[in-house]
């Protein structure tokens, strides 16, 4: 490969030579792109200039590329932007990026090779059979470094050593072994041996594979059927700083509404409105927390999207109603598929604006899912969108705000036209406009929750909607969030759920989470209370269960496993400020709500690679139980600071040293948690459902280290826009000598109100006095203090201990 050319071009630098060419930008600070087409001259009529390329990732507001400069040094170009350099071999196309200059700069990305296959002289579009590893990247893989994320993944967090196929697929149900999954996001974080993190990200919504040091166990591969590889480059040194970049490129999650953070109850299976007022009312009986009722597709007329079955909802409207008095928010599932039936005013819009998705040959393309015979629509077209958008009108007016999107990898149970297709769904060759299926298939969710927000913000607009998407591609949270498909009622699954969790975290999706209790086969008492325990930190919880599956709701196993779920739900609804202050933060910084402990510690081995445990936030620790007839568990606390045992947030024990393992004893109603030190969590009391993001009665769980600790809060209406009044609190608590000083400061335009507020200090040797508190109390290494209304500041003289 020579590339004997180059060009200057402002904000890009073109290099080419006989047949390839390689475009170098800087599109954002810290984020190196490089579009590489090789045999660019047989399949672009612009060569040796790239025809401009869509992304159904990257966010469309992001502003112009940086200016970069280009220098040749003998055999290579140096392209310099910002802190970022690009070495570039034009004899041999290798490439280098550093973060930093020639001389100092840490590699981030060596590419040995990047090639492409000459195409086929038969139009690719019309082939039956498309080359999938068309064109290659190979990278090299550094002894010792670990991969994160690559979107919904089984196995441990760290992926090397595995082959990862992209293309979105419909697995039910799927397996600890199972390849590819729901949702495909081909960008990884990798952190180093000695703990500096970098990531890559190809977007490419082709059909692709990567090898993760497998084959080769000094190289990562990808293969794409594309004709090209788009390659983001993005410069750590954090895992946190990678994941930042990488929203700010693709985009952060939008706020949740804070009733989708409570608890949720859903099963394929509920027939009729007296069915879900069955739910509510068992919930309510057993003192059982429940802000959310799922509605599969049972309540659709004959599995026809934007129906209602009158004979089992005879009044949804004034169900609708009647549930949001109760506190309880229905939210219906809708599907792709379009029942094809003549009269049904779906299908004939679909049919009349040409909406559809197509065979190779032109014609409409028919398939079954649910409903049967069933047509496409083609949601990588902005038309078919909006079109889709404005059906939402249907669920704004019966007073619903939250949808899931299921069945949208797209599904397909059979053709009635058969062609070549990999799973169930669509052929290779199907055309969404003038592109193949191949091409765009794992992009498909995107366009359909992408329509689904648009929909809610034009005929809700002072609602915040909840959309939940079984599938994805890169850029999938700036529409909605993800649940990990169709898993099993097995201790094997409920362990995988917080790696599969973790990685999608790290993969750009904050608010994922795993159907509790397992969706396919039968559930035990026990299995369903450990769950409900490893789910309190999931960032959304729901309980779902498949048709023909044994009942699944907390109270159908009786005690002592229904007061062990009960506990859990009830710990769930004290941790949701804290929830819902992660969930906030998650905007704004792209961190996940459940985080893996390498996020925050990632130069610690012992660290780097564990996922059996999670924190929420940087300082909360969660272990739970992940193994039948088990009452003790190993934690790992990692390095750098002290963690204290505060089980159920009721139980105040032993302090442990950071960089130690310890037993955590738990029996079934006991879930352990540990606070780190410098650290401060806000609770409330348990609720039976959420009301608004403004709790009257507001605690912090607080562990003072060397330099003292610090806690964040966030407060707004807990639903509508955004921009309406919130305030974000931070207390700080400060050591100098024998004092302590805790000082709170907030900022925001929400209005005070009538806050009853506490605060649980641990860490100190004794106490000689305390000045501010309304009162205080002092036993076992704790501290109580009530706090009086709108505190700014509380001084506590630490006296030394009398042991």
């Amino acid at each position: 490969m020579r590339l004997d050319h180059f060009a200057a071009e402002g904000t890009t630098v073109r290099v080419w030579g006989e047949t390839d060419v390689v475009v170098v930008s800087l599109p954002l600070p810290g984020v190196l792109r490089l579009r590489l087409a090789p045999e660019a001259r047989a399949g672009t009529y612009t060569f040796p200039r790239l025809p401009p390329k869509p992304s159904f990732a990257i966010r469309p507001d992001l502003a112009a590329p940086q200016a970069v400069q280009v220098r040749e040094a003998g055999a290579e170009l140096v392209i310099q932007g910002g802190d970022l350099t690009c070495l570039l071999n034009r004899e041999t196309g290798a490439w280098i990026v550093l973060d930093g200059d020639l001389e100092r700069g840490r590699v981030l990305a060596q590419a040995h090779l990047w090639a492409g296959e000459v195409p086929n002289a038969r139009d690719a579009l019309d082939a039956e059979v498309f080359d999938l590893q068309r064109t290659r990247l190979t990278l090299e893989a550094p002894h010792g470094a670990a991969y994160l994320g690559f979107g919904e993944r089984v196995g441990p967090i760290d992926k090397r050593g595995m082959h990862l196929t992209f293309w979105n697929t419909d697995c039910f149900p799927h397996h600890t072994d199972t390849d590819p999954l729901y949702v495909s996001v081909p960008f990884t974080t990798v952190v180093d041996s000695a703990g500096q993190a970098h990531g890559i990200f190809v977007d490419e919504p082709w059909r692709m594979e990567a090898d993760v040091a497998r084959r080769r166990p000094d190289a990562l591969t990808f293969a794409s059927a594309g004709p090209e590889l788009d390659v983001y480059v993005l410069a750590g040194p954090r895992p946190a700083d990678v994941l930042r970049r990488y929203a700010d490129l693709t985009g952060y999650a939008p706020l949740p509404p804070l009733w989708a953070l409570g608890a949720a109850q859903s099963r394929w299976g509920y027939k009729t409105a007296g069915e879900l007022r069955a739910i509510v009312a068992g919930y309510r009986e057993r003192h059982l927390p429940l802000d959310a009722l799922y509605v599969d597709i049972d309540y659709m007329d004959a599995y026809k999207v934007w129906t209602v079955d009158r004979h089992r909802f005879p009044d949804l409207k004034a169900l609708v109603g009647e549930m949001l008095e109760q506190g309880v928010h229905l939210v219906p599932i809708v599907d792709p598929g379009v029942k094809a039936e003549p009269g049904y005013d779906v299908y004939e819009e679909a049919l009349a604006g040409d909406h559809l998705v197509r065979t190779a040959r032109g014609d409409v393309l028919v398939g079954e899912v649910w409903p049967d015979p069933a047509v496409f629509p083609d949601f990588t077209r902005p038309e078919v969108v909006a079109w889709w958008g404005s059906r939402h009108q249907v669920f704004a007016d019966l007073g619903i705000s939250g949808q899931w999107n299921d069945m949208n990898e797209p599904a397909c149970f059979s053709l009635k036209q058969p062609r070549v297709t990999e799973g169930k769904t669509l052929p290779y060759d199907a055309r969404h406009g003038t592109r193949p299926h191949i091409e765009v298939h794992n992009a498909y969710a995107n366009g359909m929750s992408e329509a689904s927000r648009a929909g809610y913000a034009q005929f809700s607009p002072a609602l915040r909607p909840w959309i939940l998407s079984r599938a994805g591609y890169a850029g999938i949270q700036r529409h909605a969030t993800v649940w990990t498909g169709d898993n099993t009622a097995t201790w094997s699954h409920l362990a995988l759920s917080l790696p599969m969790i973790q990685g999608l975290g790290l993969s750009g999706i904050p608010y994922a989470a795993a159907d509790v209790g397992g969706f396919a086969g039968d559930t035990t008492g026990e299995l369903l209370a450990r769950w409900y325990q490893a789910a309190v930190g999931y960032p959304f919880l729901r309980n779902h269960a498949a048709s023909g599956t044994a009942d699944q709701e907390p109270w159908r196993y009786g005690e002592p496993f229904l007061n062990a779920i009960r506990t859990a739900l009830h710990l769930r609804m004290q941790l949701l400020p804290h929830l819902y202050t992660l969930t906030h933060e998650a905007t704004r910084s792209a961190l996940p709500v459940m985080r893996p402990l390498a996020l925050h510690h990632a130069s610690d081995v012992d660290a780097l690679r564990e996922d059996t445990q999670y924190l929420l936030g940087e300082g909360l620790l969660v272990a739970p139980i992940l193994r039948a007839a088990h009452s003790r568990r190993l934690v790992y606390l990692p390095a750098g600071s002290e963690w204290a045992e505060v089980f159920n947030l009721a139980e105040f024990g032993t302090i442990h040293a950071g960089g130690t393992y310890t037993v955590a004893d738990a029996p079934l109603s006991v879930l352990p948690l540990y606070l780190k030190a410098g650290h401060a969590v806000p609770y409330t009391d348990a609720a039976m459902q959420s009301t608004d993001a403004q709790w009257p009665r507001l605690s912090w769980l607080a562990f003072a280290g060397a330099d003292g600790f610090v806690g964040h809060l966030y407060e707004d209406a807990g639903n509508g826009p955004t921009d309406a009044p919130s305030r974000l609190t931070r207390i700080v608590g400060e050591r100098e000598g024998q004092t302590l000083t805790i000082r709170r400061e907030s900022r925001g335009d929400l209005p005070d109100f009538d806050q009853r507020e506490s605060l649980h200090l641990m860490g100190l040797k004794a106490v000689q006095s305390v000045q501010g508190a309304t009162s205080h109390s002092y036993e076992d290494g704790l501290l109580r203090l009530s706090l009086p209304a709108q505190w700014t500041e509380i001084r506590i003289r630490e006296g030394e201990s009398r042991e």
